[in-house]
């Protein structure tokens, strides 16, 4: 019955995430089609607030693809995709301006973004190593039961990188808005709209959590019913 439970709640999750995903699309080509009031791109934007923040040694480049913004803190770069670094739009802003949240968390020494990175060498040795982690506990299982457990403490190592995630993508989106507002960037119209294309942002991390934490609880069955 709980391993039941767990999947349906993974099929849940895998259906909501579609569904988040085709809105935050939704959500970013309609703001797109509202212009800024100063005509600024996002990479304009983006180095109008890290100079207000006095942060003169982080750049802002171009990617390529959709939705591929990043900030790369080894890099010290800004990384804003094709539809956010020339396009003019309220959109272009809120993203441009979310990726410089990380940068403002960076240099102000945000606890939680702190944690993240240093989860990351972690994360990446235990995403390569998990799953035949996971398939070796299970096929020895008759003979120890350690190796099982120590694929599911490895995944529970991606869960926790996803949870400590949400504090610093949500914070970033506040920092966002916040200076939009304060720069004169965004008013009364379209603050709003800015706030509503980072919730729909914020809402895949929230659902790709939940994901995590159920497939955890579902090896954790796995691992207690064997």
């Amino acid at each position: 019955m709980q391993n039941q439970m767990i999947w349906i709640i993974v099929i849940g999750v895998m259906v909501l995430s579609y569904i988040i995903q085709a809105m935050l699309q939704s959500r970013f080509n309609k703001y797109s089609q509202v212009p800024t009031s100063n005509g600024m791109t996002g990479a304009d934007i983006a180095r109008k607030m890290l100079r207000d923040n006095g942060i003169t040694d982080v750049e802002v480049t171009s990617v390529r693809g959709t939705l591929t913004d990043h900030y790369n803190p080894q890099t010290k770069t800004v990384n804003l995709s094709e539809a956010v670094y020339g396009q003019r739009n309220i959109a272009a802003a809120a993203v441009a301006a979310h990726e410089c949240g990380h940068v403002l968390q960076h240099a102000q020494g945000y606890g939680p973004l702190k944690l993240r990175t240093a989860l990351v060498p972690v994360v990446n040795f235990s995403n390569k190593a998990v799953q035949w982690v996971l398939l070796a506990g299970v096929l020895l299982f008759a003979v120890t039961h350690s190796v099982l457990w120590l694929g599911v403490v490895l995944f529970g190592m991606s869960t926790l990188f996803s949870l400590v995630t949400l504090p610093v993508e949500i914070n970033a989106s506040r920092r966002a808005v916040a200076w939009l507002e304060s720069a004169g960037i965004t008013n009364y119209e379209t603050k709003p709209m800015a706030q509503d294309s980072l919730k729909w942002a914020a809402y895949t991390y929230v659902i790709a959590a939940i994901g995590s934490l159920a497939t955890l609880f579902y090896y954790i069955g796995i691992a207690r019913s064997r």
